[in-house]
């Protein structure tokens, strides 16, 4: 029987010869992780094993780079990933230790049962549920919230989807309605958001949904960002980027038609050493972005200080969502 996929994604990996950082389609197996060069190849580059495996996250081995974990394998070698936000590395992270734990257990790899002894309606359709909830107009509203001196964009508490759920009679009781919103959670259509909801998901708490006005959530396309919420000093700009412009300036584009626009959400954006053995290179200064619908794109940048600022511009861009 072939593993389990678990979770899959572009994250940047570091090469283990020439030490340089490219995007790569990774798979979070059962008992392993895979490593493609794009999305559409069948076979992978490498695969991982993560039995005995350790991991390390945040990983500040790399100053400049953010939101990297490290997977130590038994043979002490190391695999170091980068995420595009805080989220998605604690995603994976919580996936991978979750997956570690269950081979040294002998277990397998299984989310939170949200099942309980609760009769559901067989009617339920979670995605159909997902898309009303994402309502505009009549769905869950999304605020700025505020705890601990950190400010929560585009997101809810748990008690304001407990409440949607039965005034909106999707459910018959508040109770009903956290089997409903956890299996919600489970199914990656909400995301938790601060340390209490992520607590409840890592299973510190006995459901992983909290009916509670303190416990926050997301929806995983909604543009979510935190402000002064990164283990690795991370600083979003506090500005509305919605129709202003972050940074401008002239840059090289590959391609004969330089006119354009690209989409930066959903995005991966890596800089390219062109020049592993240290050589000097025309193409030096390069960095690729990787849209969500797999178009990639080469950009050039007249010094190793504009390119780090272009690609700290384009992360604050797409983390929120702007």
């Amino acid at each position: 029987m072939e593993p389990k996929r678990i979770r899959e994604g572009y994250l940047v990996k570091r090469g283990s010869m020439f030490n340089t950082w490219k995007p790569m389609w990774v798979v979070l197996l059962e008992d392993g992780v895979e490593f493609y060069k794009k999305k559409s190849d069948n076979s992978p580059k490498g695969m991982i094993p993560l039995k005995g495996s350790t991991l390390t996250s945040p990983c500040q081995d790399f100053g400049k780079r953010m939101f990297v974990f490290k997977i130590t394998t038994t043979k002490q070698q190391d695999h170091f990933f980068q995420a595009a936000f805080l989220e998605e590395r604690d995603g994976w992270v919580r996936d991978i230790k979750k997956a570690i734990k269950c081979i040294e257990g002998g277990q397998k790899f299984a989310r939170k049962s949200t099942r309980r002894s609760i009769r559901l309606p067989e009617t339920i359709d979670l995605g159909a549920l997902y898309l009303s909830m994402k309502d505009t107009e009549k769905g869950v509203k999304e605020l700025n919230l505020e705890k601990d001196k950190k400010i929560f964009n585009h997101c809810f508490t748990g008690n304001c989807v407990i409440d949607w759920l039965v005034s909106n009679k999707s459910v018959r009781n508040r109770q009903e309605g956290l089997v409903i919103a956890s299996s919600l959670l489970n199914e990656g259509y909400l995301q938790p958001a601060g340390d209490l909801s992520k607590y409840a998901v890592d299973g510190t708490a006995e459901n992983p949904f909290l009916d509670n006005p303190d416990a926050f959530y997301y929806f995983p396309d909604s543009g979510f960002f935190c402000e002064e919420n990164s283990s690795d000093d991370d600083v979003i700009l506090k500005e509305e980027f919605r129709g202003v412009v972050i940074k401008q300036g002239c840059l090289l584009k590959q391609g004969e038609d330089p006119l354009g626009a690209i989409r930066l959400r959903g995005c991966v954006v890596t800089s390219v050493e062109s020049n592993p053995d240290g050589k000097k290179s025309e193409e030096e200064n390069l960095f690729e972005i990787i849209t969500a619908d797999e178009v990639h794109y080469f950009l050039q940048a007249a010094t190793p200080k504009e390119r780090t600022e272009w690609i700290k511009a384009i992360q604050v861009a797409f983390r929120t969502g702007k």
